[in-house]
């Protein structure tokens, strides 16, 4: 009874170090989690889009809330990125674009890499960047959309180009 006894002590005492230990490392996997958030400058955020910002593709309207727009795309534009033609409402969020280990995550546009448009019940998730004259990359992050500039990237036969929304 006693051998039994000790036995089970030690099994307790086991599986509660066990556990303490994955509760201490399950916590600093969470501080890595919140810390793996996307550069942000030391500045205020920018002000939502607001206005009409066009290309030879069609036009997105913002109304300065951060949130909605108008969306007017003509049939290539559709064609590359499935968001249907014509003109419709969608709700708009600009992303972080993959950060392991939640992928995409809100943020402010002058960091964005993605941007999601949501009309109805469907997404379209849209990559941001201006490619380079070789077509051969692409710059995206930091910097690439801006308060007058939205640049849609696509890859079209291994080859990268952009669609630039400007504000008119």
């Amino acid at each position: 009874m006693k051998k039994g006894f000790k036995i089970g002590a030690v099994i307790l005492l086991v599986l509660a170090v066990f556990f303490g230990l994955m509760h201490v490392l399950s916590k600093q996997e969470e501080e890595v989690i919140l810390d793996n958030y996307p550069y942000e400058p030391d500045t205020p955020a920018p002000q939502p889009h607001d206005g009409v910002f066009a290309s030879d593709y069609g036009t997105m309207t913002f109304n300065g809330d951060g949130r909605t727009v108008i969306l007017d795309v003509g049939s290539y534009f559709s064609s590359i990125t499935g968001i249907p033609e014509g003109k419709q409402e969608a709700v708009y969020e600009f992303l972080s674009g993959d950060l392991p280990p939640h992928g995409s995550m809100p943020i402010r546009y002058d960091v964005a890499h993605e941007l999601r448009i949501t009309i109805g019940e469907e997404s379209y998730v849209l990559n941001l960047g201006i490619a380079a004259e070789d077509h051969q990359s692409a710059t995206s992050g930091v910097g690439t959309v801006t308060e007058d500039r939205i640049p849609i990237e696509y890859l079209d036969d291994y080859k990268f180009y952009s669609i630039i929304f400007t504000k008119q």
